[in-house]
């Protein structure tokens, strides 16, 4: 019985080996139409074909010669960089950064902007990206998504800020303005799941399908990555564990007056600062304190077991609703603790549930937010650009 040829199936083919190649090029850099057919399994005039494709649609470019035996050097090539660009948005209280990577992932502009004095999110948001492009020469047209990361509710059915508590400019409808404004598709999503997606990129949960992250700084908040998707709940509500009622710590009953909830008074960073006076750092910021403990050895003992304490009551809660293999101690504070803070919060968790992950600190040092802002526009962008369908 003869078998039967499903319509389409060669272009499917097709699309799926140029997806593979390009992603070769990206992970390897340049290489000649050999080995590309070497690291594929397509045999040379198949490799051939393939990289004409791609020539053809401006995907790949000649970067040089590979010199080899007898004959003619081989061609390298490598993805077109200017094929298509990104920008990476954090949005904070009082500042906005911008960045602006090429396909392949370089960031290639990067521009910062204080917010203290504008009550104009549109215009906040346009500038930065402008200038972003700019700075990167790259044509506001060549850039195929925006994605921002800020504090607070993004409605996973929308896509729109619904709730963002240091950002009271950031309301319902600004997307559909922001998309009308910059003519490009963008995309709202929570800060720190955004850091997560850069942790899991290149920090310390690389290869780990299941964890969460727990960032503290001036606030408190959680990302949870499971199967390697981001966990963001019905209502985008997922992973806000300031709001955990907590002992210690009174429980404000309307939350709509913008009253500081429990779990936020207990470890976000005006308490921070309050523990660490009364344990003997009183000039220093949250960050700066724990630092100093962390310094201090034996002395900043008693602060750091206080903070671990406190976090190990949203952690505890978290980890025995998800039983993650590990969670991740980001932010300012979780940054500032590292493995004194981190080893101390595993030893209380494990003390007071019957779960015992592994908890770590950050294992990146720079700008995460950002680079997850990125890491999300990219992914977006190179299904878009490469495809790895054909209809």
């Amino acid at each position: 019985m003869s078998a039967t040829r499903l319509p389409g199936t060669p272009r499917l083919l097709r699309a799926l080996n140029d997806r593979a190649a390009l992603e070769l090029l990206l992970e390897r850099g340049p290489l000649t139409r050999a080995r590309l057919g070497e690291l594929t399994g397509l045999s040379k005039v198949t490799a051939s074909q393939l990289v004409e494709r791609l020539e053809e649609r401006g995907l790949v470019t000649r970067v040089g010669e590979q010199a080899g035996g007898r004959g003619p050097n081989a061609q390298l090539y490598a993805v077109r960089p200017s094929s298509a660009h990104v920008v990476g948005v954090d949005v904070g209280p009082d500042r906005v950064v911008a960045a602006c990577a090429d396909i392949t992932g370089a960031v290639i502009g990067r521009v910062e902007q204080s917010t203290r004095d504008t009550d104009d999110p549109v215009g906040v948001v346009h500038n930065a990206v402008v200038q972003a492009a700019s700075s990167a020469q790259a044509q506001l047209s060549s850039v195929r998504r925006i994605v921002l990361g800020t504090p607070g509710l993004v409605d996973p059915h929308t896509g729109d800020i619904t709730f963002a508590f240091n950002l009271p400019r950031w309301h319902s409808g600004l997307l559909a303005a922001l998309r009308d404004d910059l003519h490009t598709p963008v995309v709202f999503e929570n800060d720190v799941n955004l850091a997560a997606v850069a942790e899991a990129q290149s920090g310390a949960a690389q290869e780990l399908a299941d964890f969460v992250l727990v960032w503290v700084g001036a606030g408190v908040g959680l990302a949870i990555m499971l199967g390697g998707r981001l966990h963001h709940g019905s209502s985008g509500a997922a992973g806000e564990i300031g709001y955990l009622p907590v002992p210690g710590a009174p429980i404000p009953r309307d939350v709509s007056r913008r009253a500081k909830p429990a779990f936020q008074q207990l470890i976000g960073g005006d308490s921070v600062r309050a523990v660490a006076r009364e344990h003997g750092y009183p000039d220093a910021d949250a960050a700066e304190a724990v630092r100093a403990a962390v310094a201090d050895g034996d002395g900043g003992g008693p602060l750091l077991d206080e903070l671990a304490r406190r976090l190990a009551l949203g952690v505890a809660s978290t980890c025995v609703v998800l039983d993650p293999p590990l969670v991740v101690l980001a932010g300012e504070v979780g940054q500032a603790g590292g493995a004194a803070l981190a080893d101390r919060v595993q030893q209380e968790v494990a003390a007071i549930t019957l779960v015992r992950p592994r908890v770590v600190p950050t294992g990146l040092t720079e700008e995460p937010i950002l680079r997850g802002a990125l890491r999300t526009a990219l992914d977006a962008v190179r299904d878009e650009v490469f495809g790895s369908t054909v209809g």
